[in-house]
């Protein structure tokens, strides 16, 4: 719901903002939208979670009768770079590492319900590279969209990791690729001081690759297809 009302809430203010003045007529960095490149930092927290499509029929894997994902927070430090392509977009390339994790919960039914869980900890490097649409500026405030596509590499992938012989339930894991590729929306909010801007924004980022590498165990047969989704709330200072 958060994501729902922040796009409305920038729809508004762009049609608002169509018939504020011009950027460089007031306030801070007056200059700010004529400038070539910026660079920045940023700071964030993430949501990760599963688009899940489980199997079907659990019938066929004894007491197994449902998966699902628990979503897990982590954190992103990223560095910004802001290339001006005209008065109103730009090209924003936002390398960052995110710390993510995410949990899938097996229920096995018997004679007593058993739920058990594989957290899977992931730690990407993540190229994303957006089209930025700013408004127009009032005053010291300012709105913009973001639309876009990323690669994220997982430095802390298992999927070399052998299955084994006759591993336990408890020793089995969940295994992910390691390259993803996803596409991404978002929005922001600017506000400009005197030797810097600073931002407020919220990125959702959705998979298209299906991550779950199959193998012969109950966790990964029990699924067609896990993508990745993750929410992005972040802050960002640039000069």
């Amino acid at each position: 719901m958060t994501i729902k009302y922040i796009f409305i809430f920038i729809i508004v203010f762009f049609t608002f903002s169509l018939k504020a003045q011009d950027p460089n007529e007031k306030g801070n960095l007056t200059h700010y939208y004529n400038e070539a490149l910026h660079f920045g930092f940023a700071l964030g927290i993430n949501r990760a979670n599963f688009a899940i499509d489980p199997k079907v029929h659990f019938e066929r894997f004894d007491s197994l009768k449902k998966v699902e994902v628990s979503p897990g927070f982590g954190f992103n430090l990223g560095i910004v770079s802001d290339l001006r392509l005209t008065k109103y977009v730009t090209l924003r390339f936002v390398p960052n590492l995110s710390f993510c994790e995410r949990s899938l919960n097996y229920t096995f039914e018997g004679v007593d319900t058993i739920v058990r869980t594989k957290t899977i900890q992931s730690t990407f490097l993540n190229f994303p590279l957006d089209l930025k649409l700013r408004s127009k500026r009032v005053k010291d405030f300012g709105a913009y969209l973001l639309a876009g596509g990323a690669y994220s590499l997982d430095l802390a992938s298992q999927r070399k990791i052998p299955l084994g012989s006759n591993p336990n339930l408890n020793e089995q894991i969940v295994k992910l690729q390691r390259d993803d590729f996803s596409y991404e929306v978002g929005s922001g909010a600017e506000f400009y001081f005197p030797y810097f801007k600073f931002a407020i924004e919220a990125k959702l980022s959705m998979g298209i690759r299906n991550m779950l590498i199959k193998e012969n165990t109950i966790f990964s047969n029990s699924i067609n297809s896990l993508n990745s989704k993750i929410l992005l709330i972040s802050i960002t200072f640039e000069g």
